[in-house]
Formats: C-alpha cells, sequence, structure tokens
C-alpha cells in the first residue's frame, strides 16, 4: 500500500486497519487500542515534524490534517471507511470489537463523559502546559502559570473521581483510560509532581504496566526511531 511522504518506513503484515499516527500522546491512544483488542494493522508513520500532515494523500482521510486517523478496509456494509480525531476511533473500534465500552446506558455514558474530558479539557490543556514550560521560544510567565494551574485542576479532579473507582469511568478498564493516560506520561514536563495525587499516581502505574500498553507504544517509537534513522543515512548520502 502506498504511504504518506517519501521518506515513510512501513512494517509488519498490513491487516484489516491501516493506523496513521506518530509518537505524541494523541498519537499513542489509538495503537494502544489495537493492541488491547489484538487486532492486526499496518501502521503508518506520518512525520509532523517534517510536515506530513499536510500531504495531500494523508488529508484525504484527515481533512483537518492531525494525526492520529484510521482506515478499515472491512467497515459498514463491508467498505473501507477513513476516520479521524482520536476519541471517534476509540469509540469505533469500541463498538466493532464489543470491548472496553460498557453496553448499559448509564456506564456507557460515564466512559463517554471520561473520554470527553481527555479529549476536550486534558488534552489540551496538557498540551498548552507542556508547551509553554518546554517548548515556547521565548518563556512568557503569565502563560505557563496559567497553564501549569489549569494542569494542576486537572489532575485533582482526576485523583477525585480515582479516590473511589479503579479506573476514570468506574471500575472496568476503558477507552477512556486509553485516552487519558498518555497524557500523563509527561507529568514532569507539565510542571506536575505526580506523587501529589496519589490515586493518578496508582492509576496511571496500573495501566503502565499493561502489556498492550507497553506493546502499542514501543512499536510506534521503534517504528519512527528506524524511519528517523534512514532519513539521517539518506540525508548524509545526498
Amino acid at each position: 500500500m502506498e504511504c504518506i511522504g517519501k521518506n515513510k518506513i512501513v512494517t509488519g503484515v498490513l491487516g484489516m486497519f491501516d493506523l496513521y499516527s506518530w509518537t505524541t500522546p494523541n498519537g499513542q491512544k489509538v495503537p494502544i487500542m489495537l493492541e488491547e483488542c489484538d487486532l492486526e494493522y499496518g501502521l503508518h508513520l506520518v512525520n509532523i515534524m517534517a510536515n506530513e500532515q499536510f500531504d495531500p494523500a494523508f488529508l484525504a482521510i484527515s481533512p483537518n490534517n492531525k494525526i492520529p486517523a484510521l482506515v478499515d478496509q472491512q467497515g459498514p456494509n463491508g467498505q473501507p471507511i477513513a476516520i479521524f480525531e482520536s476519541g471517534a476511533i476509540l469509540m469505533y473500534l469500541a463498538e466493532k470489537t464489543g470491548r472496553f465500552m460498557p453496553k448499559d446506558s448509564a456506564s456507557r455514558y460515564s466512559v463517554m463523559q471520561w473520554l470527553m474530558f481527555q479529549v476536550g479539557g486534558l488534552g489540551p490543556m496538557l498540551g498548552q502546559a507542556l508547551h509553554f514550560r518546554s517548548y515556547a521560544p521565548e518563556k512568557i510567565d503569565y502563560a505557563i502559570a496559567r497553564y501549569t494551574k489549569e494542569a494542576e485542576r486537572l489532575y485533582r479532579v482526576m485523583n477525585t473521581q480515582l479516590k473511589t473507582h479503579a479506573y476514570l469511568a468506574g471500575d472496568e478498564y476503558s477507552i477512556a483510560d486509553m485516552a487519558a493516560f498518555p497524557w500523563i506520561s509527561s507529568w514532569q514536563k507539565q510542571g506536575i509532581d505526580l506523587g501529589a495525587f496519589t490515586q493518578v499516581k496508582r492509576w496511571y502505574e496500573a495501566i503502565e504496566s499493561r502489556s498492550a500498553v507497553q506493546r502499542g507504544i514501543e512499536r510506534l517509537a521503534t517504528q519512527a526511531r528506524r524511519a528517523q534513522s534512514a532519513q539521517s543515512v539518506e540525508n548524509a548520502q545526498s
């Protein structure tokens, strides 16, 4: 299958699913879900540092030029379907597999609201804290204080919820946890003392220990390292 970007390296056997992603927190969510469900998938790197997300071929499946995106070659009525936005992809896979999303309405909406909490608040705000604290070309005290304070508030919200629940949406591991987990992994760069949020720390370590989570993150990271190494060799030879 043709890949996005002239420098793309695609390894492994392509399966029913083709995932387009990169090694960011948002990019890690879907590999985790695919691994948790034991689904075969082709992994296609979209190097956002090289602006590959603006490639017309990628825009055809992700018009907002964001990763991740998923193509299910056997979608509804047996026809291919392309899905963008990580939350939508997680919901699609949960519905298709019948896993990590409860079937009873109350529990289902609990998962959906915590998934929306991550998509609409946790991810964007932790991303801003991370950016202004670690990557912004100039230090802006107001922005650092604003987003670090909001990050701390969101961690408190999670900590309170996790005092009475094993996982974000209840006592069962779900797509809400898969969505939130990658964003907590960079807690230090967000200016957070994870030890101060004991329930978040407990939850984080429990998810971190899952073999499927480790496989999803490592496959993405390994393939990215190979791609970057190949690019370095090509640049040296040109």
